[in-house]
């Protein structure tokens, strides 16, 4: 079936796209506070810059329709086109005849650049800036609709202050069905592992009470809007990370630590199809872990090893190649950037700095090599032996004060860990979480050194295997035998 071919190549619902109409309505779901609010006359213009990769020619259609109708003519210095290489027929002839129809209309106001080859996002997004002409620029993909006003915000906001970069409110539109659902404004954050992530804004966004301002945030999720100009005299976007994914914490970093800001500016709303699979790679892992590694090499200073454990990679001879990364560290240099611990400190406090981790990854006994220790059922709080597979819910992490959390380690302050709690009766050791079991007084703190016993420091007894009635092996609390375990990475000699 056609549909269901389309939605496999595209991932979302072309067969409904191609029949709505290009210029089809869609719910202003702005705060009422936006529709009120009165802008500058002279707003600097604006070229925006759509990205794509074998779309489908409807949705391309409808986002150069709507930025037309939706942003006033006087602003809008040009559209952008930025095909990386897409291998679909209705993107060569059918588009380019709709560019022609359109320019014949408003001479120049469509312009398309085509890389001859697949470079990634970030690179495409280099090409929509290096061809922009207007004073700011809006990188956008062009899977998406501009709800009306969607620009006066942005370049009010720009014009007050030009070394912000701002980021709109995406609507989601549904893969399946195109209706919009409406989001509520919030913060951009991310993990150790550079995954992005929505966050709430700081307690000082909610206090004045108005959602229709604009909001400090810690990073960017990747749609941006900028001062052309400021954009250039901070690098742009650093083209050694390839692929997917990266490229956004990196400039938000960057802008942060070298001189700008980021915000969220509510009432600039962008409806965003989310695809139900992305084109790019159907593993998009590998290529996030390298990028994050040379991001943190670049920026995080002493907190780079953060990103290793959020990995569960070793701290050194990793074998992942990063790229030569001399060109953006001479960038930082010149552009006196502060130390990525000012950022913790000041813009992302919420960033737990896990300055404590010793050793992490699986750990194992030595009576049975092939087992390791597994968090077990969630919910559920008995951690178990299981054979390794070394996903997540086998991840184990050692701290410098004694406690040992089991299962992915939490990257944020307001999110609690795991630890493993001798509960003193019985031979089943608890899985509970940290913050509470230090409330209640368990026995939490252990005494580990690689290839040594684990021994709870207020029992005095030793965490081990024994084998049960069932003759299969289980994690168990008994008087130290001397069983020996070792945790796969170091971090800190312990």
């Amino acid at each position: 079936m056609e549909a269901e071919r389309q939605f496999q190549e595209y991932g979302y619902n072309v067969f409904l796209s191609n029949r709505l109409p290009v210029n089809r309505t869609i719910p202003d779901t702005r705060d009422h506070r936006c529709a009120v609010k009165i802008y500058p006359k002279d707003l600097p213009s604006i070229s925006v810059v759509l990205i794509y990769l074998n779309e489908a020619l409807s949705v391309i259609k409808r986002a150069v329709r709507s930025i037309i109708d939706k942003t006033p003519a006087h602003l809008l210095t040009e559209i952008i086109l930025v095909d990386d290489y897409s291998l679909n027929e209705d993107l060569q002839m059918a588009l380019d005849e709709y560019i022609y129809l359109i320019n014949k209309d408003k001479p120049g106001l469509i312009k398309k650049v085509r890389h001859k080859r697949q470079m990634g996002l970030a690179k495409a997004r280099m090409s929509g800036w290096e061809a922009a002409k207007g004073q700011v620029v809006a990188l956008l993909d062009a899977h998406i609709e501009v709800h009306k006003e969607w620009a006066e915000p942005l370049l009010a906001r720009i014009k007050a202050d030009r070394t912000i970069v701002l980021s709109p409110v995406f609507d989601k539109v549904r893969f399946d069905t195109l209706e919009i659902i409406k989001y509520y404004p919030s913060a951009h954050g991310f993990d150790w592992n550079l995954w992005c992530m929505y966050e709430s804004f700081r307690p000082e966004w909610y206090k004045m009470n108005d959602p229709s301002e604009p909001g400090k945030s810690p990073s960017i999720m990747g749609i941006l809007v900028a001062d052309r100009q400021f954009l250039g005299e901070i690098g742009v976007l650093d083209e050694g990370i390839t692929i997917y994914g990266g490229e956004n914490v990196e400039l938000a970093l960057r802008v942060w630590l070298c001189g700008g800001s980021i915000e969220v500016v509510p009432c600039s709303k962008i409806a965003h199809i989310e695809r139900a699979h992305k084109p790019y790679s159907p593993d998009l892992s590998k290529p996030m872990i390298r990028n994050a590694l040379r991001v943190a090499e670049i920026w995080l200073d002493e907190y780079k090893s953060n990103v290793n454990i959020a990995w569960n990679l070793p701290q050194k001879d990793h074998g992942i190649d990063i790229g030569d990364v001399t060109e953006r560290k001479q960038l930082r240099e010149k552009l006196k950037c502060k130390p990525f611990k000012w950022y913790l400190e000041n813009v992302y406090p919420l960033l737990d700095r896990w300055k404590d981790i010793m050793g992490y990854g699986v750990l194992k006994n030595d009576l049975q090599e092939g087992y390791c220790v597994d968090q077990g059922p969630v919910p559920g709080s008995e951690p178990i032996l299981y054979e390794c597979h070394y996903y997540d819910s086998q991840h184990c992490y050692y701290n410098s004060n004694g406690e040992i959390y089991i299962g992915q380690i939490k990257s944020h302050t307001y999110n609690s860990n795991r630890c493993l709690v001798d509960p003193g009766s019985g031979s089943t050791p608890g899985l509970h979480d940290c913050k509470q079991a230090k409330e209640k007084g368990l026995s939490i703190y252990w005494d580990f050194t690689q290839g040594n016993a684990v021994r709870n420091r207020n029992t005095s007894r030793c965490f081990e295997i024994g084998q049960g009635q069932d003759s299969y092996y289980h994690l168990i609390l008994q008087t130290c035998t001397g069983q020996k375990w070792t945790i796969q990475h170091v971090s800190k000699d312990f």
